[in-house]
């Protein structure tokens, strides 16, 4: 019989590779919280028309990428493929926004893509979201609050921050017909995918890949051209905010984002250390939004980073020490049967008293050779040893399995009182 496989794009998370995640999720948590964001956590399934008012009936990931599906009642259902709707779809329908409140979010999401690397069907996203204030202050805290995430995560050499302003309704609608009016003018010289886009979503033509497109678009008008004088002055005030904090950023004309909800502020982290997806983390204003899901008028701004190209990016860097990869600070090993009662007696003691502490109770029998080279491939810094010698004498033997113990001053291993245990592994996890 065959082995049933994963959904092609929609991956496993090793062990290897959960200690990461979990680096990055710890690590995202502390700060947002620091900052005042309260976590929201959000249903995987809408109803369909979330989606359709939200995102735009044009855009690529209403046309062709959402995982859509009728439940037993006929109602059209959808997995989500990005966050942002959902939000605003709590936040009005729970009362969330009779003050400016700050929220963040976390979880899987699902576009039906071509799997490559960093970029998958189903993915994973954090997402910051800030509703009630209309000012410029909010888009740079939000910044700002990712640059100091990637110093956390030590990539803030490895990512560079892009924004543009893309105005008002009325300004981004004027800019849309003048650049159509000059593409339409060279449609022959467009590559095949943007001149689909030209008439249902020609903004998203500005992001285009293809170098001919790209050298084509040099002599476009730009966004700048049409921006009306509210979108203007708070494109400037966010850049004096940017450069007061010493934060530095690259006006790029041609960054659009592929939602149609945005307006004014877009923003993206990119890196070149990806490949092609070279994004990790985006957003921007979209002050219309709230009113067009069924709430009151209400100014909001956002931004999500995906998980995938940062755990990947961490890893090019070198931001993940091998030390993250232990599943363990304390191995316990013990042969003969009144060695596994002695130390399964002493760890229970030891948790107890050093809840802090990962340790592994070595299980399955074995000889004392086999388990040593299990305690060692867990990435415990110490081995706590029980034998005949050990139960005899009441005591258990420590053992230092990694270099940096030695190059500490501490001997290879010492016999240890079973009463002075705790004490002396809580002296060692102190260092």
């Amino acid at each position: 019989m065959s082995h049933i496989q994963a959904v092609r794009g929609m991956n496993d998370i090793l062990p290897d590779d959960t200690p990461h995640w979990r680096l990055l999720e710890q690590t995202v948590s502390r700060l947002l919280a620091s900052y005042g964001y309260g976590e929201i956590r959000l249903p995987v399934v809408e109803k369909t028309e979330l989606f359709r008012r939200s995102i735009g009936e044009v855009t690529d990931i209403v046309e062709r990428e959402m995982y859509s599906f009728d439940d037993r009642n006929g109602d059209s259902l959808t997995l989500r493929p990005e966050g942002t709707a959902g939000c605003v779809r709590a936040a009005v329908q729970q009362g969330l926004l009779g003050v400016p409140r700050r929220l963040w979010y976390a979880g899987p999401m699902f576009r039906y893509e071509r799997p490559q690397k960093g970029r998958q069907r189903q993915f994973h996203q954090i997402g910051v979201e800030s509703f009630g204030v209309a000012s410029p202050d909010m888009d740079a805290e939000h910044l700002l609050l990712c640059a100091r995430l990637w110093r956390a995560l030590g990539l803030g050499d490895s990512v560079e921050l892009q924004i543009n302003s893309l105005g008002s309704s009325a300004a981004r609608q004027a800019y849309r017909s003048a650049l159509v009016s000059y593409l339409e003018a060279r449609v022959d010289d467009l590559d095949e995918d943007s001149r689909r886009r030209l008439q249902s979503n020609p903004l998203r033509i500005l992001d285009s890949k293809v170098p001919q497109t790209q050298a084509l678009l040099d002599g476009a008008p730009t966004m700048a051209d049409y921006l009306d004088e509210e979108s203007s002055t708070d494109f400037a005030r966010l850049c004096e905010l940017l450069q007061a904090a010493g934060q530095a950023y690259v006006v790029n004309p041609r960054l659009v984002r592929g939602l149609d909800y945005y307006n004014k502020t877009v923003y993206e982290w990119v890196t070149t250390r990806l490949g092609a997806q070279g994004t990790v983390c985006g957003g921007g204003r979209y002050d219309a939004l709230v009113e067009q899901l069924g709430g009151k008028p209400t100014p909001a701004v956002g931004f999500a980073m995906g998980m995938e190209r940062l755990v990947l990016l961490m890893a090019e860097t070198g931001a993940i020490d091998s030390a993250d990869k232990a599943l363990a600070d304390v191995y316990a090993v013990a042969v003969g049967e009144a060695a596994q009662l002695a130390s399964l007696a002493a760890i229970e003691s030891v948790r107890d008293q050093l809840p802090e502490l990962a340790i592994v109770q070595h299980t399955g029998g074995g000889n004392f050779k086999n388990q040593l080279k299990k305690a060692d491939r867990s990435g415990a810094r110490v081995a706590l040893i029980w034998g005949e010698d050990e139960v005899r004498s009441q005591s258990v033997t420590l053992k230092f399995l990694r270099e940096e113990a030695a190059q500490e001053g501490k001997s290879g291993q010492q016999a240890v009182p079973r009463e002075q245990l705790e004490s002396t592994l809580r002296a060692v996890f102190a260092d």
